[in-house]
């Protein structure tokens, strides 16, 4: 039993650690090479598994080839679009301007149904809506709406918006994050004030907590309560 249980381990690691190489995508982001790949890994990490009679090189051997296959694969398709195109295809335009490319989704084998539901799961009720839908290599349908139905955008409006980007989280489960909050510019002294000044003694009492570029820092404790948000920076101050 003990066998079984670190074999399992050592196969599982291995097999998580391919899939990490292969980079950061959901399975409905594989491309089809990728997902032909992670099918044979984990059928390769299945086979030692079952049988002590197999040694566990015959399983992590080839899952490590298959990876460096992976890799191969994906340096070869940074540098051709040729073999890209045969590697994971091509995007298809399957609606332009409300009108549906029939001949398109037969290449594809994508049925109405199909368009129909991930025309809803975008939030577009009918193709008449949509002004230009592209299929994925992924297989992901990608949805712009005309523009008569997509909303009022404060381009549209000759609004002027300033710089919104990436909230820095400064302590995430009553830990300090250190390389954020030097990011920030500030230091930890600044940081304990802040929080001590709006009902907060430690870090370790913060459930939660970001800047926003916008100079707002949110405090979020672990009682459920609603957030203590307060402006902590000048718009000056905002350098990340």
């Amino acid at each position: 039993m003990l066998t079984i249980l670190i074999r399992s381990l050592i196969l599982v690691s291995v097999a998580v650690l391919t899939f990490r190489l292969m980079g950061k995508r959901q399975v409905g982001q594989l491309q089809p090479f990728e997902l032909v790949i992670a099918i044979m890994i984990a059928d390769l990490a299945a086979t030692p598994m079952e049988s002590l009679d197999t040694p566990l090189w015959r399983g992590i051997a080839p899952m490590l080839s298959l990876i460096v296959l992976h890799q191969l694969i994906t340096l070869l398709s940074l540098k051709s679009q040729a073999l890209r195109a045969f590697f994971s295809g091509r995007p298809t335009v399957v609606i332009r301007n409300g009108r549906i490319d029939y001949q398109a989704l037969r290449k594809l084998a994508f049925n109405l149904n199909d368009l129909l539901e991930e025309l809803r799961t975008g939030g577009v009720l009918t193709p008449s809506e949509v002004g230009t839908a592209i299929l994925e290599t992924s297989g992901k349908l990608s949805v712009f709406q005309d523009g008569a139905h997509r909303p009022v955008c404060p381009e549209d409006l000759q609004l002027h918006t300033g710089y919104e980007g990436i909230p820095l989280t400064l302590i995430m489960d009553g830990q300090l994050e250190k390389h954020n909050l030097s990011l920030s510019g500030k230091s930890e002294n600044w940081l304990a004030k802040q929080i001590s000044q709006n009902g907060f003694k430690h870090c370790s009492d913060v459930l939660l907590c970001y800047l926003d570029t916008n100079g707002i820092m949110s405090l979020y404790g672990y009682g459920g309560e609603p957030p203590v948000r307060f402006t902590a920076l000048s718009e000056n101050e905002v350098i990340w």
